[in-house]
């Protein structure tokens, strides 16, 4: 989607306060504010114009979380050690090496100057910055803390893309190995069997079961590939349309993963110590529970959970304690309660979910390797199946043959 308060940028020649040539390069939403600007910083403009865009631009590089983690401790270190606001944001967004966030960083500065609040500033971005993120800025800057608040996010953001690496990482590996396995399956199908095929008929030989389940195998794929490749292309398709226009494919899906052995436990665990590490956060910045609930429904990464927080929110509403809302729920291990419950009556629910966060997290690492390490015998094994047996039953002919003239 296209930032709305996109930033142009103008090239521009004048005169400097000692009136001085003087040129250079300037961003803004349009001609205007980019010359009220440079007459601001006391330039007088004689020509600006809107930079022209090269023949063969490079790809623009997309904004990721990563991105916005980086940005958030980059602008948590500038303002405690008390670069102001505005300052740090030229400072962070010139020295970007992503020129999208840039051109973001940029842009929420002029919005800053302007008179936005930072807060609101990033309201406009919601594809970028969410719910949580604002409101924590927003609570940071209404208490004059925005500097420690803005290191708690960097804190949030930094721990959750590194769980959400670990566990992209584990599922990759398999997964792209077993794709290489059948695409070289299909190769030697379609041309390496061929081959030993017109050699076998030369033989005169009847050939073995399993060569000729090959062979068969082999004259159906050069018949129907077309028919296999549009398969995989419209399945592809069809998830992928569903997944972002039906709820109710997505809640199956994520109800369907939560049963699954290994996979099913790392995403359960990995939901609970977002749920624990982003109420944590939203805990310490003073954040009204039943407003944290909202936001953390959205943090957890699976619909289960995300439907059990909101329902969560709901009994917290009308008066109930957080730790009997969440045993209604069924979702939670007794432990996760058991440290809610010692939160409330102490009244340090930040510190417990904290620490719940750092155990789930360490649970999801170590559940993460495990799951390598069960990967790689179960690949190999499908490697042996696919490969080794296209092998065997192209070699078995010849091996009757050498045993039958001994």
């Amino acid at each position: 989607m296209a930032e709305k308060n996109e930033q142009l940028e103008f090239l521009w020649e004048g005169t400097d306060k000692n009136r001085k040539k003087a040129n250079g390069s300037i961003l803004a939403k349009n001609e205007t504010v980019a010359k009220t600007e440079l007459k601001r910083q006391g330039y007088r403009v004689t020509k600006i114009k809107k930079k022209p865009k090269p023949l063969f631009s490079p790809r623009v590089k997309v904004i990721t979380p990563g991105d916005i983690a980086i940005f958030s401790r980059q602008l948590a270190t500038m303002l405690k050690a008390g670069v102001p606001l505005v300052q740090s944001f030229d400072i962070v967004g010139r020295g970007h090496e992503n020129p999208s966030m840039q051109v973001l960083l940029l842009s929420i500065k002029s919005d800053v100057e302007a008179g936005d609040t930072l807060a609101e500033a990033l309201k406009k971005r919601p594809d970028y910055f969410d719910t949580l993120f604002c409101n924590l800025v927003e609570a940071g800057e209404q208490a004059g803390v925005l500097e420690t608040l803005l290191d708690k996010v960097a804190t949030y953001k930094e721990k959750t893309e590194s769980m959400k690496k670990k566990i992209k990482k584990a599922l990759t590996y398999p997964v792209s190995v077993i794709v290489v396995a059948f695409v070289v399956t299909a190769i030697l199908l379609l041309f390496v069997v061929p081959v030993f095929e017109g050699m076998f008929k030369s033989f005169g030989a009847d050939l073995p079961a399993f060569t000729k389940m090959v062979v068969n195998m082999s004259e159906w794929m050069k018949e129907w590939w077309w028919i296999i490749i549009g398969i995989i292309v419209a399945a592809y398709y069809v998830f992928s349309y569903f997944q972002k226009r039906s709820l109710a494919f997505n809640y199956f899906l994520d109800k369907t993963l939560l049963k699954l052995p290994v996979v099913g436990l790392i995403i359960s665990k990995s939901a609970i110590a977002r749920f624990a590490r982003t109420l944590s956060t939203m805990s310490a910045a003073g954040v009204p529970l039943v407003e944290a609930l909202q936001s953390v429904a959205g943090s957890c990464g699976n619909m289960m959970y995300a439907e059990a927080v909101l329902n969560m929110r709901e009994e917290v509403a009308t008066g109930q304690r957080l730790q009997v809302a969440m045993q209604q729920t069924h979702q939670f291990p007794h432990m996760v309660e058991q440290m809610v419950a010692i939160g409330e009556e102490s009244g340090s629910m930040d510190a417990m979910l904290g620490k719940v966060a750092d155990f789930y997290e360490e649970e999801v690492d170590n559940l993460v390797d495990n799951l390598s390490s069960l990967m790689e015998p179960i690949i190999m094994v499908i490697l042996g199946i696919l490969i080794g047996g296209l092998i065997v039953a192209m070699y078995l002919p010849i091996f009757k043959m050498g045993a039958a003239i001994h």
